[in-house]
């Protein structure tokens, strides 16, 4: 028998590291308490429900240290008396303090367990103020590698910021480090040396001249955030703004870089409404206005902190100037503005309860940049785009990563998982319906915590589809489903193999030269009349590989 294989993608290429955020680092198969710790909700976390922060802190350039509080709010869900706060060694916890009282707590490697010893009742209003300090871990290649980078500017002043998705935002502030409850509002306050400025999340309220010479920023964010989301950057900085007219009246946008690169980035940071235009026309609204949107120089390549995007991108299109699709459609934008600005979708209004299902940030942000591209420069080169970064598949190990202990899935959630959705719109095979879809996410999740299965289901319910299989095959399992198919005796023979269970996708094909949707499923089926010189070819936009295997 003759095997003729066509695959419609191909990958050989290991991960290269470009993905412009996430701690993705090995993974491991057993995991330790201090794992389940970090990623379930413990009894210590599920019975308190984090209401505000205020993060009021020193940062230190001369000895690399951070010193200050974290006044948490809360409200008790379930009557308790033993709360878990999480910060990462080498940082430590001096003092807590509950309505005037100094509290005990135990130490388990970052997780900290204080004993309250006021009465929590159901429905009350509490906050207990932590005193920490330390030298927080040093990010040795963010943000994959996160924690805090202090480097100089060309100058010889400091240029400080923080990235700690995957890691943790304990490695450098005190909090209840776990996505699923995002806190409602928060106020960040940052002690800074004179001659800088502290930009973070949110407005900036005030900013207070202290007896040192120092200088406090003030800033407040108004909207629920996650953990990962909250940062400090501190620089020479300088800044200029402009409104966007928007679905929800103007946008406040300001920008701030290094005073030495200003001229670049005036010409530079045109993407940024550029993407605000097509984002909204494919996502909705920006999902905080009330927070305005910032874009903020910082020492590594950028991060999608709420409402204060983080760039490093050297002032150039592509990612470091490459086109990582190799169409030449990567060049046409700033791949960080556009890429870590459309998390402010699906990463900080859409937000994963478990790290398992980051798919959800970085599968959906991945596609965006497809998104942005079709919206500038047509459907074919939309097309074009996504279908180019499948060449850095790997397939390894699946999307979804292991449950309740931080354990993040297969790098493949970038650019498989962007993939799977262009996919997914061929499904659909209506353009105003799948835009209707990913407006209908981000509205119908606003400013939510979710699960994949969430997602999956609405996704399913808006097409008319169980594609719990569809999902499954993705999601779940590294194998490509492949469309084994034959032809004999004038008759077409097809089905699905190397796929999961119930696996029934409908595919695109060209069969002699005429569109038809086939539906296949693992067992044989059979369409006749076909001619006597047969010839199929699978539609490119699915992701898929064919086998014949006609004799």
């Amino acid at each position: 028998m003759k095997k003729q294989l066509g695959i419609i993608f191909f990958s050989l290429l290991a991960f290269n590291g470009v993905s412009a955020q996430g701690l993705l680092t090995a993974k491991e198969n057993t995991f330790t308490r201090q794992d389940t710790l970090r990623g379930s909700i413990t009894k210590e976390r599920e019975w308190w429900d984090v209401k505000k922060y205020h993060l009021d802190i020193k940062v230190n350039p001369v000895d690399s240290t951070i010193t200050g509080s974290n006044t948490i709010g809360y409200k008790v869900l379930t009557e308790y008396n033993l709360m878990q706060i999480d910060l990462q060694t080498p940082m430590e916890i001096y003092k807590v303090i509950q309505d005037g009282k100094e509290l005990k707590y135990k130490r388990e490697g970052n997780a900290f367990f204080i004993e309250l010893v006021a009465a929590q009742k159901v429905g009350a209003i509490k906050e207990l103020i932590v005193f920490y300090g330390g030298k927080p871990k040093v990010a040795i290649n963010p943000p994959w590698d996160g924690g805090i980078t202090w480097r100089k500017d060309s100058s010889g002043k400091s240029f400080i910021g923080s990235s700690c998705q995957g890691l943790g935002a304990s490695v450098w502030w005190p909090n209840k480090d776990h996505m699923y409850d995002e806190v409602d509002n928060m106020l960040i306050s940052i002690n800074a040396p004179k001659d800088l400025m502290a930009v973070s999340n949110g407005r900036l309220q005030s900013v207070k001249q202290m007896k040192d010479g120092t200088k406090t920023y003030n800033w407040y964010v108004s909207n629920p955030i996650n953990n990962y989301g909250v940062n400090i950057n501190i620089g020479d900085y300088v800044s200029f703004s402009e409104k966007f007219k928007g679905e929800k009246g103007n946008l406040d946008c300001t920008y701030y870089v290094l005073r030495e690169n200003l001229a670049k980035a005036k010409k530079q940071f045109k993407d940024a409404p550029r993407m605000l235009k097509a984002f909204e026309h494919w996502f909705g609204p920006y999902p905080f206005y009330e927070d305005s949107y910032k874009l903020v120089e910082a020492p590594y390549l950028g991060m999608e902190h709420q409402s204060s995007v983080t760039y490093g991108n050297g002032f150039e299109n592509g990612y470091l100037g490459r086109d990582l699709s190799g169409t030449g459609w990567g060049l046409k934008f700033d791949f960080i503005i556009i890429h870590e600005s459309g998390h402010e979708w699906f990463a900080n209004n859409i937000t994963y309860k478990d790290i398992a299902d980051m798919w959800i940030h970085e599968s959906f942000t991945n596609y965006s940049e497809s998104l942005f591209v079709e919206y500038y420069y047509g459907k074919q080169a939309g097309y074009e785009y996504v279908k180019g970064l499948r060449k850095s598949i790997n397939n390894d190990i699946p999307i979804i990563g292991k449950y309740d202990v931080n354990n993040e899935g297969s790098a493949d959630m970038y650019y498989k998982g962007s993939n799977v959705l262009h996919t997914l719109r061929q499904i659909v095979n209506n353009d105003e319906k799948w835009r209707a879809i990913l407006r209908g996410l981000n509205s119908t999740f606003y400013h939510q915590t979710v699960t994949t299965k969430q997602i999956e289901d609405y996704i399913s319910k808006e097409v008319g589809m169980d594609l719990n299989p569809f999902f499954n095959q993705y999601l779940r399992d590294t194998r490509i489903p492949t469309l084994e198919y034959f032809f004999k005796n004038n008759a077409l023979g097809y089905r699905w193999t190397n796929s999961v269970m119930g696996f029934n996708m409908p595919i695109k094909v060209m069969l002699n030269g005429k569109e038809q949707l086939l539906k296949p499923t693992s067992d044989w089926s059979t369409l006749a009349a076909v001619s006597s010189q047969p010839s199929l070819t699978v539609d490119s936009n699915f992701y898929v590989a064919r086998i014949n295997i006609t004799d």
